[in-house]
């Protein structure tokens, strides 16, 4: 088995409608987003999935999230921009881009230097 990791990041504003506390109101971040994808089969070349492809999928499913009010972009029109909430829309959106090769096994988001908070379905 074979796990492959890239980062991604873009930079967006959000505010966390409920929160009892500072992140109730407007504020911004730059997101690194780290990504695991895996799987066994090697191509003719012997690569699993190319890098520079994952990085095209996931530069795919951040570009909407870019500079933008991610209260303002689905689905956190509807949900609230958490990272948790984050995590799994990110993990979503690869998913359905890499198809059967690899699975995306994780997502990682870091709102700050120090805070990061990680997906991984079934956990």
């Amino acid at each position: 088995m074979y796990d492959l990791m890239i980062r991604g990041h873009f930079d967006a504003a959000h505010q966390l409608h409920g929160y009892p506390g500072e992140c109730s109101g407007l504020h911004g971040h730059t997101w690194d987003v780290e990504v695991v994808v895996r799987g066994s089969s090697l191509d003719e070349v012997g690569i699993l999935y190319d890098f520079k492809t994952l990085k095209e999928d996931l530069a795919a499913v951040l570009a909407p999230l870019d500079h933008c009010l991610l209260n303002d972009v689905s689905p956190f029109d509807g949900i609230n921009p958490t990272a948790e909430n984050l995590a799994r829309h990110v993990f979503e959106g690869l998913s359905a881009r890499v198809g059967i090769r690899v699975a995306v096994v994780e997502v990682s988001v870091w709102e700050s230097p120090i805070a990061r908070l990680t997906f991984r379905p079934g956990d």
